[in-house]
Parts: structure tokens; sequence; C-alpha cells
């Protein structure tokens, strides 16, 4: 899983006071044989 940068947390806890609900952190996918992972899920 990849590490997550300096902004994350400021980026999440700004979504969240916007209203918005997280629902995965990170968000990850399996395709085939390849695991992908998204930053955030919203």
């Amino acid at each position: 899983m990849p590490a997550k940068d300096i902004y994350h947390d400021t980026v999440k806890n700004a979504l969240i006071k916007d209203g918005w609900t997280i629902t995965n952190d990170p968000l990850s996918l399996k395709i085939g044989k390849k695991d992908i992972y998204i930053d955030l899920a919203a």
C-alpha cells in the first residue's frame, strides 16, 4: 500500500467539513493480478 502524502489528512478533513462522506481511505481495487490503490473514495 502506498504511503500517504503530507496533504492527505488536510484534504480529507476539508472534505468532511464540507459535508462529504469518505467511504474508503484508501480504496483498493484488484484488476487481474494487479492491485490498485486510490487515495480517497467519497
